[in-house]
């Protein structure tokens, strides 16, 4: 699948699973009321949710690479640039706390982004899958967006910034932003799922790319 590579150390990759077709919420959730108009120096912004629920600020991220990562084993003060989940302040009511503390646990090493000349790509360093949903993947699948799976150890090229995706509508969601990617930790989302929204995702961000200068 061309939108693969090894990932660093000389590892080997093998395909990134996509799910069925799934609908996705129109536009990006990410501002959350939350308005920021100048991008500075930033080529994206994360977002972190727990469920429906935004957890902490917006972050944004200058360096070509940021590592999103748990906090176990003192991750979080090991001094790793990038976010660290288990600093943030969690939220979110008791019946909601267990099934996103197991998937927190799970997050280990998580994800870095990385702003490369051939694209944005994302690196799973985690022991779990990580399940991805980006508009610049399989635009011309005009009726939906895709969720691809990629394993632990493996990568994905999830915007190419030389052929970014046209706004589009789609039927039965709206309007969708092209510069929006959705990242679930270890819990997959789509018509095969209990899940069918990202939004039922215990763990999950939103990765807004810097507007074209």
């Amino acid at each position: 699948m061309e939108d693969l590579k090894p990932k660093e150390h000389g590892e080997s990759t093998e395909d990134a699973r996509r799910t069925d077709h799934e609908r996705l919420v129109s536009g990006s959730l990410a501002t959350d009321g939350e308005e920021r108009q100048s991008w500075d120096s930033e080529w994206c912004r994360l977002a972190y949710w727990e469920l429906t629920q935004r957890v902490g600020r917006q972050f944004g991220v200058r360096l070509r690479a940021v590592d999103v990562f748990g906090g176990g084993g003192g991750a979080c003060g090991s001094g790793r640039h990038g976010l660290c989940l288990d600093a943030l302040d969690q939220r979110g009511d008791s019946q909601q706390a267990d099934q996103v503390k197991k998937t927190r646990a799970k997050i280990g090493l998580g994800v870095t982004l990385s702003l490369e000349s051939d694209g944005v790509w994302l690196y799973n360093r985690s022991q779990e899958p990580v399940f991805v949903s980006s508009p610049a993947l399989d635009a011309a699948a005009a009726k939906a967006l895709l969720v691809w799976r990629v394993a632990p150890g493996h990568c994905l090229c999830i915007f190419d910034p030389s052929c970014p995706p046209p706004a589009v509508s789609l039927p039965h969601i709206g309007p969708v932003d092209p510069r929006s990617v959705r990242i679930s930790f270890a819990k997959g989302w789509g018509p095969k799922y209990s899940r069918r929204d990202v939004t039922a995702c215990p763990c999950w961000l939103e990765v807004l790319l810097a507007p074209p200068s």
